[in-house]
């Protein structure tokens, strides 16, 4: 993976101004890798900074096995990972899956499944050396990693920003650094909604995209419309972390007439659907495998570049993905099983919303609403899902709980 920065590749650090290009970012990679532990696993608590970001870049230069972490998470994986005294010479990177709490499992990468997922994002979202990015989510989740990943390899400028879209500072960035791209999950352009913001409003961004979760069909086609008038592109993107960021990119050109699809696979990535309706996928990005334990870390390759993903989905007569929720997202209401990600789905026409599966009912979290417009939700579901109204809970609060990654934190539902 020593090749992850290509040539013309600049980072720059919006709150300090240093930047690092061409002979100044390899002599700072160069010098921070020369400071690394002579063995082991490199622990790599990652900010929207230079030091860090450079500390990962060293061990991926000097071929060293990083574990990307949350400053946060850093002492706790520490001591669970950084002893490992015999690691698979393949193992390069390793991120925690999303929506880890507690202790969380690693997702194992080699060198060849980093390369090969940035190389079909370059290609998928037409990344060039004159794009710049901005770190608008945690470089410690596989979306933003990717991020990097792919601009760097690029050749293409990387802003890191540690401040959110909510924050004006951000947007000074933007329009100082003339950035290109903002890359988000679906929460990220709920905020943008709700500012409001408009493509218009900042001209030099020219493409967005969105991944990590369904955006509401109403958003994908405010945004795609409002990028293509600003002569620019909005791409929907479906990943996870066990496949290398993104396994399928929808082409602008599809929009509106495709909002709710994912598109078809990257490049290099191979898409079936079992008779059940799980989603396969088969690529060279597929990760190693999990780690639970630091003996995990001497593992090989578990599973042999195939991914059974956990999420339903069908493939339409142009190999497009619709994706339909997750296998184990059921709850039932008087007995009739109902999906969850459905639910939540049908309650974004009126609020962001989250739902769970009670005892015979469908627990369900709306934000900012009424008491009576709690009830007008409950009503939708129900008629959306042909479920009676009273088998869905609603419980208003101001804000759902997010992790850092913008998912919503189910365990901190309030109950």
């Amino acid at each position: 993976m020593s090749g992850l920065i290509g040539p013309g590749a600049r980072l720059v650090d919006a709150v300090t101004g240093e930047q690092y290009a061409g002979d100044r970012l390899t002599a700072a990679v160069a010098a921070t890798a020369a400071q690394l532990p002579a063995t082991g696993v490199v622990v790599c608590p990652i900010g929207a900074n230079t030091p860090s970001v450079l500390r990962y870049l060293a061990a991926v230069a000097a071929g060293r096995p990083a574990l990307v972490c949350d400053p946060n998470a850093a002492a706790g994986l520490t001591a669970r990972f950084g002893s490992a005294a015999d690691v698979h010479p393949d193992l390069a990177l390793m991120l925690a899956t999303s929506g880890s709490t507690g202790a969380p499992r690693l997702v194992r990468q080699s060198g060849a499944a980093v390369t090969a997922a940035a190389t079909a994002i370059v290609k998928a979202l037409h990344i060039g050396a004159d794009d710049v990015a901005v770190t608008s989510l945690p470089l410690f989740h596989t979306l933003g990693l990717s991020v990097l990943h792919s601009h760097l390899l690029a050749g293409a400028t990387v802003v890191l920003e540690p401040r959110g879209v909510l924050d004006t500072a951000f947007w000074a960035s933007v329009e100082r650094h003339r950035v290109t791209t903002i890359t988000g999950v679906p929460h990220t352009f709920e905020l943008l909604a709700r500012l409001p913001w408009e493509p218009a409003n900042t001209p030099s961004v020219r493409s967005l995209a969105v991944s990590g979760g369904r955006l509401r069909d109403t958003l994908v086609t405010r945004f795609a419309a409002a990028a293509a008038a600003h002569g620019g592109a909005f791409f929907a993107m479906y990943g996870q972390t066990e496949a290398g960021s993104r396994i399928c990119v929808l082409p602008p050109e599809h929009l509106p007439a495709k909002a709710g699809c994912v598109g078809p696979p990257v490049d290099g990535m191979r898409l079936t659907v079992t008779a059940g309706g799980e989603v396969v996928c088969e690529s060279a990005a597929v990760m190693l495998g999990y780690a639970d334990t630091a003996e995990d870390l001497a593992r090989g390759d578990d599973l042999r570049g195939v991914l059974h993903t956990g999420d339903r989905g069908r493939l339409d007569a142009d190999g497009h993905l619709w994706l339909s929720g997750r296998l184990n997202r059921i709850g039932k209401a008087y007995g009739v099983r109902v999906d969850l990600d459905a639910v939540e789905h049908a309650a974004a026409a009126l609020a962001p919303a989250a739902a769970l599966a009670g005892d015979d009912r469908i627990l369900l979290w709306c934000e900012g609403l009424t008491a009576a417009g709690a009830k007008d939700v409950a009503a939708l579901v129900g008629r959306e899902l042909g479920i009676h109204r009273t088998a869905v809970r609603v419980t208003v609060v101001d804000r759902l709980p997010r992790r850092a990654n913008g998912k919503v934190d189910y365990d901190a539902l309030p109950v």
